[in-house]
């Protein structure tokens, strides 16, 4: 075998080959992309080569089958989790990320409030974007790793697990997302699209809703962008046999009052109470009703149950469940800083990027995926578009353990805002529904 070939003995394939198919711009075979996706996950084609292919995707594209095909192999690389067991149905929410994008947490026990299983496979935050696992860690007791036989139980009695993907799960996403995050080929939405798909599809729920962000703080900037990416995915998800459906939603201003992991931890609290910031709660109930709508379990709105305590009890019920005490005080920071308004005037703008920076550089995110997080570590806002503002009132408090941070953190919030004389036209949170 030539240096650089990488081949199987037995097989008619060579990475270089499959890298200037597309390069080229010509279609990729089932039977190439089956082998390159299964040879990369074994260690015989090099990261430099796959590198390679991805870039040559990011200029070249995949086209409609290729990208199926592309997505089944990444699934065939690992296991399928199974939920036929259980009696009710299963449904699965996931978001591309934002800044204050808690949904998750009181979302899932509100939609197993309704009837139905909610299997949440959740991950880290990486940059300016909060994790779900992050903010769920700052739950004293509360740990994310689970036997598939754990879920499954725990999905029968309580009817909801938030945890971490098993090793076994798509294995071969594991390689190519960290691979593109440091070849410059994150932004491909052929890639993007399968590696979250693959995911969704091989964690085995019969439905899936995607919020797909929109904006500043999102990964899509542009509501063009946002809306491919939306459409590639439900039509993945469709193409093998799983009810989805997305909402393109607003992510140019941060989510609720809080960016931060324990901070928004207590505002999902807050919405499970029956209180909390309008657009969570508006986001919440409206991914809800897709949920449940998708399968066939909407007799009851989950407005109402979420008024009426049922999904709290269903949280407390999932944290203890998970070694969590639903009672412990959530971590809180050594340090704070208050930034205050230095005219008068209305709140013009809100950057969510800019918040989403602050909270990043203050603690409550990582550069790298082996960083640490600080779970009290982030943002509270005291404002939001649209709010008149005095001379003095407090905007942002900025929490953190190390104050050492907060110079940076203040240059991120200072450029994230504007105050004017007239008060922003409203913006819709919710932008668009694709099926």
């Amino acid at each position: 075998m030539k240096a650089g070939d990488t081949s199987t003995e037995g097989t008619a394939f060579h990475a270089v080959d499959i890298i200037r198919t597309k390069r080229d711009g010509r279609e990729l075979s089932d039977a190439q992309i089956d082998w390159v996706i299964a040879a990369y996950t074994a260690g015989e084609v090099a990261d430099e080569q796959m590198s390679a292919l991805a870039m040559a995707i990011v200029f070249r594209g995949l086209n409609g089958s290729e990208l199926d095909r592309w997505t089944r192999a990444m699934i065939n690389s690992g296991e399928r989790l199974d939920f036929s067991s259980l009696e009710k149905p299963t449904v699965d929410k996931h978001s591309t990320g934002g800044v204050g994008d808690k949904i998750t947490l009181p979302l899932a026990p509100l939609v197993a409030a309704c009837g139905v299983a909610v299997p949440q496979l959740a991950g880290r935050g990486l940059g300016h974007t909060g994790g779900t696992l992050d903010k769920m860690e700052s739950i004293p007791g509360w740990r994310s790793s689970l036997a598939t036989e754990e879920m499954l139980r725990q999905l029968a009695d309580i009817g909801v697990v938030i945890c971490a993907p098993g090793p076994g799960l798509v294995p071969a996403d594991k390689k190519l997302y960290a691979l593109r995050d440091v070849t410059g080929t994150v932004e491909s939405i052929p890639l993007l699209a399968s590696s979250i798909m693959s995911k969704k599809i091989a964690e085995g729920a019969a439905a899936l809703v995607l919020d797909v962000k929109v904006g500043s703080g999102a990964f899509m900037k542009t509501s063009e962008s946002a809306r491919e990416l939306a459409q590639t995915m439900v039509d993945l998800g469709r193409a093998e046999g799983m009810t989805t459906a997305a909402l393109l939603t607003d992510m140019s201003v941060p989510l609720g009052r809080t960016a931060g992991n324990a901070l928004e931890v207590a505002e999902s609290i807050e919405v499970l109470a029956g209180g909390g910031p309008a657009d969570v709660v508006e986001l919440t109930v409206a991914l809800a009703r897709e949920m449940v709508a998708a399968v066939g379990r909407d007799d009851h709105d989950p407005a109402d149950l979420l008024a009426s305590g049922a999904a709290m009890d269903i949280w407390r019920s999932m944290i203890s469940a998970q070694g969590g005490d639903p009672d412990a005080p959530l971590p809180s920071a050594h340090e704070t800083e208050v930034i205050t308004a230095e005219q008068d005037g209305f709140l013009q703008s809100l950057d969510a990027l800019g918040v989403g920076e602050a909270a990043w550089r203050l603690g409550a995110g990582r550069a790298r995926k082996e960083h640490a997080v600080q779970p009290g570590a982030g943002v509270v806002l005291h404002a939001k578009p649209g709010m008149r503002i005095h001379v003095g009132q407090p905007l942002f408090t900025l929490h953190t353990d190390t104050p050492e941070r907060f110079g940076r953190a203040r240059e991120a919030i200072e450029g994230a805002y504007n105050i004017g004389n007239t008060a922003p036209e409203e913006r819709p949170l919710i932008l668009d529904r694709i099926v």
